[in-house]
């Protein structure tokens, strides 16, 4: 799909005509989700389609893992989101011919998706073979304030002098068939027919479908209910088997006359109630939308976005395009996150079954800390799924001769799915990534109840798995041996620097917590020469670090390594995970993503200007990017040391990853973790936010081109506004803040109290003349600027 079908709005997507070879993209693109329900961006017709898709968040089939060689400690299951009944659809026959935007002549398409609203709007003209002309309006909407429902607003008018007959069949379709996945290990696992329908029923206009799972036993209910508005007396039809309900309605149009059919849905599913429970929740629930109606829906949804822009909103001026694409990550990490509440937040959302549906790291690591500081209530919801998977987490650890909790590199319900142990197990820094969520969100809003409630056990448990996993090394130093970074091209290391600082943060924070909660930790059985062990492990946590280059190693070993042979790897090549033995990759100089460059983010505080200035610049030769998570770390850290211009280019990376489909996979669903990462470039790249300790510290710059960029922090219930302009940045206090609220911040090292009504205004140093660093040839981000670059 051309680039130019999409409009550059400031707060919405739209496409102008239709691309058929770009379905499964703009699918992605326009999917609409609430954190519980979602619905691809799938035409109304249902065909064609690029992936069909209808997904409840936690919902999913189990299957067996299979392997060439079995081994102690290999999970033995997998598990896969389900595409659940599909209620999306409603066909459209104009006299005897379908509207097929194959046949006849489509003479105007385009959908538009506003952020303001999250309704989901498509107008289309279409003549038949025959010479019949009608124009199509379509609304949908996934409900941000009933989480179970979903609504269509469907519209057929006519055109000419005559009156044309014609039939709307909507539809509940179950099992429905999916195109073949592509040759890629990211995409989904493939599994037909994973429902067997348990119940159906009908009642006028009204049809509820259930079914049940067959290996995981999860049952779940659809339902629809139709609102018809027309002139003509119209005739219907309502059928139902195990995996179909429709409603096949008739009517005669005049001219001018429109058809109107608002269709509502509800989806409940259960891992314990009954099938009859369910069917009633979505009768209660369809009951409640019918009462609402589709314009009551359309205002709730409007009222809760225009809380959360009020919260949320990060503005960047001189750049349309961007802020078209960071309008965007905002709406997509609230789609992703808001009725999530008990169920984790995956890789791609609701979007689309790209990687299985699973949630990994990337949630704490990446979406967490920017919904820290605009929705954390969000954030205390996932935090408590994950310490709701603690038994699971406590069973696996065990399981691999550990103590404390091994939370799983991948997974739906909380077991481990990873059939690749090097980069799955191995990846123990996955807790330490949950330690830091938990860090950052009871600093930023002083949840007693939540400290008391998860964050001691979360904490604590993490940090046992580190004592027992690492070891103290004859010369004293705290080791960790065998693990596997953020960096997949580098497996089973010693002494990987980020896993080893993040350990590090770790161990001090549960020492913290059970110190402030002794009660608590007495109850978990945390002993004072516990904490104490905690405490000198942290402190002589080894940090490798190399004297003859200046900088520090990726892991003890990897400056040892051959440099990989970029001059002679193709640009067909990348990602090289696809081209390239892990063998090869393994024992290289290569890497895949950000890590180290990640450590000197997430642990700054461990690194001087000079380090992360000289370990920028070496690992910026060294970085392919074959991972969507990476860009938007080295925006961060190029910001941080003086290469604004580069932190650019990364940034316009990250951003326009799905919206350009950059990496060729948006068909999968949506990258939301490097959306999040998206929003960090922004705040904590050229805003420099960082909040490594109790207090928010800044250390803002941007490139001249950019005027203005205003973004909010709610900190311990208020809300603290950033403006940076060159050379200048202004902070304040939102207006609604209590006349005695204060911020304690530091502005470049500057103590700086911003009160209620009264902003701060502080200079920015102008950015030291830095040489751009070189990346490997043909990785090179293109240049924001001029378009140059790969």
């Amino acid at each position: 799909m051309s680039v130019e079908r999409l409009a550059v709005e400031p707060w919405a997507v739209r496409e102008r005509g239709l691309d058929i070879e770009a379905l499964g993209r703009t699918e992605s693109l326009f999917a609409l989700t609430n954190g519980h329900l979602g619905l691809r961006g799938n035409l109304d017709e249902g065909e064609p389609r690029g992936t069909g898709g209808t997904y409840l968040n936690g919902f999913y089939e189990s299957y067996p893992l299979s392997y060439g060689e079995k081994g102690y400690g290999f999970p033995e299951d997998g598990q896969a989101v389900v595409s659940v009944t599909d209620g999306k659809i409603i066909r459209l026959l104009v006299d005897d011919e379908p509207l097929d935007v194959h046949r006849g002549r489509l003479e105007r398409h385009e959908r538009h998706l506003d952020f303001r609203t999250g309704v989901l709007e498509r107008t289309m003209r279409w003549t038949s073979q025959a010479g019949r002309t009608v124009v199509v309006r379509t609304r949908r909407l996934v409900s941000f304030e009933q989480r179970s429902v979903a609504a269509i607003q469907y519209e057929v008018e006519v055109e000419g002098d005559e009156p044309v007959r014609v039939a709307l069949q909507s539809s509940l379709l179950a099992n429905q068939r999916q195109p073949r996945a592509r040759n890629d290990p990211r995409s989904a696992a493939e599994l037909e027919s994973a429902l067997e329908g348990c119940l159906a029923t009908k009642n006028d206009m009204r049809v509820v479908l259930a079914h049940r799972t067959r290996n995981s036993g999860l049952a779940m209910a659809a339902g629809m209910d139709h609102v018809l508005e027309v002139h003509d007396h119209p005739t219907s039809l309502t059928q139902i088997d195990d995996d179909l309900g429709r409603v096949t309605i008739s009517a005669r149009l005049e001219p001018g006359e429109p058809l109107r059919l608002t269709k509502v849905l509800a989806y409940h599913w259960s891992s314990q109630q009954s099938v009859e429970w369910l069917r009633d929740q979505v009768d209660a629930s369809l009951e409640n939308a019918l009462a609402e109606g589709f314009d009551g829906l359309v205002a709730a949804q409007r009222r809760i976005l225009d809380r959360y822009w009020e919260v949320a909103d990060v503005e960047l001026q001189g750049d349309d395009e961007l802020q078209q694409a960071i309008r965007f990550a905002l709406f997509q990490l609230f789609q992703a996150a808001a009725r999530a509440e008990t169920q984790p937040i995956a890789a791609k959302g609701l979007t689309g079954n790209g990687y299985d549906g699973h949630a990994f790291w990337d949630t704490e690591a990446y979406v967490l800390p920017v919904l820290t500081y605009s929705r954390p209530e969000l954030v205390r919801d996932a935090l408590r799924w994950r310490h709701d998977t603690l038994d699971q987490a406590r069973d696996r650890a065990r399981q691999l001769g550990l103590l404390g909790a091994a939370f799983p590199w991948r997974t739906i319900h909380g077991e481990e799915c990873s059939g690749y142990w090097p980069a799955g197990t191995a990846a123990f820094h996955i807790n330490a990534a949950i330690a830091d969520a938990v860090r950052r969100y009871v600093a930023a809003t002083g949840d007693e109840r939540f400290d008391r409630e998860h964050a001691v056990e979360l904490l604590a448990e993490t940090a046992r798995l580190w004592m027992s996993l690492g070891h103290h090394g004859a010369d004293g130093a705290f080791r960790i041996d065998g693990v596997t970074g953020p960096d997949e091209y580098s497996a089973l290391v010693d002494d990987n620097v980020y896993t080893n600082l993040m350990a590090q943060m770790n161990l001090l924070e549960a020492a913290a917590a059970a110190e402030r909660h002794p009660d608590v930790a007495r109850e978990l059985r945390v002993r004072e020469d516990e904490i104490a062990a905690w405490r000198v492990a942290a402190r002589n946590v080894h940090v490798p670090f190399d004297e003859r280059l200046g900088i520090h190693p990726q892991d003890q070993d990897f400056l040892q390594h051959a440099r990989w042979d970029f001059d002679a790897t193709a640009p067909e090549d990348y990602p090289l995970l696809l081209s390239q033995p892990y063998f090869d990759l393994y024992r290289k100089q290569v890497v895949k993503q950000a890590d180290l460059v990640l450590a000197m983010f997430r642990r700054g505080d461990a690194f001087d200007l000079d380090q992360k200035r000289r370990n920028f610049d070496y690992y910026e030769g060294l970085t392919v990017r074959d991972s969507s998570l990476s860009a938007a770390v080295q925006a961060v850290i190029a910001a941080e040391v003086g290469h604004l211009d580069l932190a650019y280019d990364y940034l316009a990376e990250s951003g326009l990853a799905d919206l350009h489909d950059l990496r060729g996979d948006s068909d999968n669903g949506l990258h939301i973790a490097s959306m999040a990462g998206t929003l960090a470039a922004v705040m904590n790249g050229f805003g420099g936010l960082r909040d490594h300790g109790d207090r928010l510290a800044f250390s803002p710059r941007i490139p001249p081109r950019l005027p203005l960029l205003r973004f909010p922090i709610a900190w311990r219930g208020v809300r603290l506004i950033v403006e940076v302009r060159p050379g200048e940045a202004t902070y304040r206090l939102a207006d609604d803040a209590p006349e005695d609220a204060s911020v304690r911040i530091t502005h470049w090292g500057e103590e700086v109290d911003v009160r209620a009504g009264r902003p701060e205004r502080r200079p920015i140093p102008a950015a030291p003349e830095l040489r751009r660093p070189l990346q490997p040839p043909g990785r090179e981000p293109r240049h924001r600027t001029t378009g140059e670059g790969d």
